[in-house]
């Protein structure tokens, strides 16, 4: 007997293959047609994530063969339609997208990738990925979201280039996102040295391991931020990055259910130039200034008087916890804390912890109606106190306040693209409309709830919502708190008939004065596959 269904199956799956055949050309006629444009506007980015990347590849020249690069090689398509009421596009369509969105109320983009992933299983492993994107209303109409190579050497590992990367402690899809890392911004690029995963400490029996990165790298939001600022406002040119962490997990699985992490991350801004109206600040940026920005320390005789007194660079950073309870039948509950600093006073609890990021992550594995859910309490009111005093001969006191989070007196802050790099229920210099590039309400404290379940098989849904109460800042306070929300209610369908794809529908709605009033819905088509 003839078997209708599979070929009905067969039909469809040949219609969306040709389908994505066709967005596959249309993409690579776009790039095609703006090619040219395209690499004169954004040259610096190119060659930059170019020079970081060509060492990469030298290094994977032994494995050149093409049956060994196209092993475990994967693609991925992607386009997503924005369409939307009011001020901007709805925050949760926005935030913790790795920058590849837009505030602009009716935006679009096609996207296209390749990747090969580690094998962690063998003693030495090499990985890449190139994912390009073209966008409109979007900050730039090319974006290369990602260009990396990746090498693995027993536990050790180097990365080079431009690579995606989440929090380490918060749930990417549920989360708010991290106080000094969220997701919420474009990637930087770097060159990352490290343990990328948890390695046993010898002799521990598998009772603590560790794992930890240092990277150097530079911002590559130049062009972008001297179109928006206005005359005789700031912005910065070939700043540079550093980051840096440490974690340990004490613990078991198989022979006790708890399980503690906890470590350090902290991440800096140096070097470069500043323009703040006629003057221009020149950062320097010698061998010997990488060293400062690793050990913070003050700066030279070259650098502003302020950088000598303190430390060189925007410095700021974290401490990270979380206890994770594996119960019976696969539950696990996981409360963790972030503490945020900016300055030596807070990294060592001078003042006391009252900033931070509080949170509780709960699974049931075996329940589709609600599989995960998060609860978040976030402040960054306190920043120590509103008064900043530095010793003086005639006043030798020290206060150590009003360390106004996210902004720097030389940079542009913790920003890149215009989105901010933390968390982004601290808005963003992006929503700025004087042409401005600050964090304008680095005061504030806030709800944050995230479910996620999946109803059947091909189904799984996502709800986010956020409130928040907004301060300003202590040198500008607003004259009354500003009170917001922001929601997201999302719809993913992945049908098994048609492997690879899926569809997502989005809905977003904002309220309140930070943000105005908006409302919109998103549409994504994805295609992932294999090459063989």
């Amino acid at each position: 007997m003839k078997d209708y269904c599979a070929e009905n199956e067969k039909n469809t799956s040949d219609i969306f293959g040709s389908a994505f055949l066709n967005v596959l050309r249309i993409i690579l006629n776009q790039l095609q047609a703006n090619l040219i444009t395209i690499i004169d506007s954004n040259f610096s980015e190119m060659k930059l994530i170019s020079k970081l990347i060509i060492w990469g590849s030298i290094l994977l020249l032994p494995l050149n063969s093409y049956a060994q690069i196209t092993k475990g090689l994967s693609y991925q398509a992607e386009t997503g339609i924005s369409f939307s009421g009011g001020e901007h596009t709805p925050f949760w369509l926005t935030a913790n997208k790795q920058g590849l969105s837009s505030i602009e109320k009716n935006n679009g983009y096609l996207r296209a990738g390749i990747f090969r992933e580690l094998e962690n299983d063998k003693r030495f492993s090499y990985a890449f990925g190139a994912d390009l994107a073209v966008a409109y209303n979007f900050t730039s109409t090319f974006v290369v979201q990602q260009l990396y190579a990746d090498l693995k050497y027993r536990c050790l590992g180097v990365s080079i280039g431009s690579k995606e990367r989440h929090s380490e402690f918060n749930n990417p899809l549920l989360s708010s996102g991290g106080l000094t890392f969220s997701g919420n911004a474009r990637p930087i690029p770097q060159v990352r040295i490290g343990i990328p995963e948890y390695t046993v400490v010898p002799g521990t029996k598998g009772w603590m391991a560790f794992k930890g990165h240092i990277a150097y790298g530079m911002f590559t939001d130049d062009s972008w931020q001297k179109d928006f600022v206005v005359p005789g406002n700031k912005y910065t040119e070939h700043v540079l990055y550093h980051s840096k962490d440490l974690y340990v997990k004490i613990g078991n699985q198989e022979k006790f259910p708890l399980i503690l992490e906890g470590g350090l991350e902290m991440a800096a801004q140096f070097g470069g130039n500043a323009f703040i109206g006629d003057q221009k600040i020149d950062m320097p940026n010698g061998i010997k200034d990488f060293f400062k920005v690793f050990i913070p320390s003050g700066g030279g005789s070259e650098t502003p008087t302020g950088e000598q007194t303190n430390v060189y660079g925007n410095h700021l950073g974290s401490w990270n916890f979380s206890l994770t309870w594996y119960a019976p039948q696969n539950w696990t509950i996981r409360p963790y804390y972030e503490h945020y600093f900016e300055d030596h006073s807070q990294m060592f609890g001078e003042y006391g912890w009252k900033d931070c990021l509080a949170g509780i992550e709960i699974t049931f594995p075996k329940n589709p109606v609600v599989s995960s859910f998060v609860y978040e309490y976030i402040s960054t009111k306190d920043q120590t106190s509103p008064v900043y005093w530095d010793h003086t001969p005639e006043i030798p006191e020290q206060i150590s306040g009003a360390d106004n989070y996210y902004n720097h007196y030389i940079y542009s802050g913790w920003q890149h693209w215009g989105m901010g790099i933390g968390n982004p229920l601290v808005m963003s210099p992006i929503y700025n409309n004087d042409g401005d590039i600050v964090f304008k309400s680095n005061r504030m404290q806030g709800h944050h709830f995230g479910i996620m379940g999946n109803p059947c098989a091909d189904l799984q849904y996502r709800i986010l919502l956020s409130v928040t109460r907004n301060w300003g800042t202590y040198a500008l306070p607003f004259y009354e708190i500003k009170k917001n929300g922001n929601a997201l209610a999302e719809l993913k369908y992945t049908p098994h008939q048609l492997k690879g794809w899926d569809f997502t529908a989005s809905l977003g709605i904002d309220r309140g004065a930070m943000l105005g009033k908006s409302a919109g819905g998103m549409l994504t088509i994805r295609k992932t596959g294999w090459i063989r």
